[in-house]
């Protein structure tokens, strides 16, 4: 919950602690819950990490902190003073496109003997950095691609889960593409991602809160609306999006048993 479309940095705190509350109420401890964390600076970071641990929540996923270009040393004590503020396990979401903070496969060397950074979510839209990261510490995070036109890629190098964006408006055709590969089946998996790229792509651009949830919309899962100063899309550009929603959704190819 509470991710980059979940619009974290839009929300009230309280807003925020609402919407944990009423995730944990719905899932009844079926499924792990998990917070984004994206504050404005690493004391707000860390008041936050222990409400969300009182509150109940499974783990946290830790952005650096917002708006300010941390520099590599004030980012990794960032995250080191947020892990010591919690026992939460936290995957560390690295995003220098959006975030303007590269976290280096060095740097998580350097951050390894924090036992509770587990995971990394990696959205650097670099590949090669699965393979970077695995070469420079091993099996030490759990690693999980952030990026959804990059999926198929970064399982076939080491990549061990997928924090989806598109997927939200197409769970069943995810979750299909995602066993397909794990399983090694990838003559099928290619066939299913050639067809589904196109919907991966909307996950790239800068709206890709606004095309994701026209998307969700456009399947029955949600609503579009976005808070300011996001806008809904119009005129030409909604056009173009929904011809690409809804020539997928037509396209959609069939899912046998697996």
């Amino acid at each position: 919950m509470l991710g980059s479309l979940g619009e974290n940095t839009l929300l009230e705190p309280e807003e925020k602690r609402s919407v944990m509350r009423m995730a944990l109420e719905v899932s009844r401890g079926r499924v792990p819950v998990l917070s984004g964390v994206a504050e404005f600076s690493t004391a707000a970071a860390c008041r936050y990490s222990r409400e969300m641990e009182n509150l109940g929540v499974d783990g946290l996923m830790v952005l650096p902190a917002m708006v300010y270009k941390a520099q590599p040393e004030e980012a990794m004590a960032h995250f080191r003073t947020v892990a010591h503020s919690t026992g939460l396990p936290i995957i560390v979401y690295n995003n220098p496109l959006a975030y303007y903070v590269d976290l280096t496969p060095q740097m998580f060397e350097e951050l390894a003997d924090e036992e509770n950074l587990v995971a990394i979510k990696e959205s650097s839209s670099d590949v090669r950095r699965v393979t970077d990261i695995i070469n420079q510490v091993g099996n030490r995070y759990t690693l999980f691609a952030g990026v959804d036109d990059l999926i198929l890629e970064s399982v076939l190098l080491g990549s061990e889960g997928w924090i989806a964006g598109t997927g939200l408006a197409f769970p069943k055709e995810n979750q299909y593409l995602w066993d397909l590969a794990v399983a090694g089946r990838w003559e099928e998996a290619r066939r299913i991602y050639r067809w589904f790229t196109p919907l991966l792509h909307l996950d790239i651009p800068i709206k890709f809160v606004q095309y994701i949830k026209l998307a969700i919309q456009e399947c029955g899962l949600g609503a579009e609306w976005v808070r300011a100063p996001r806008l809904p899309i119009e005129g030409a550009e909604r056009e173009r999006i929904l011809k690409i929603i809804h020539d997928g959704s037509r396209r959609a190819p069939s899912m046998e048993a697996h």
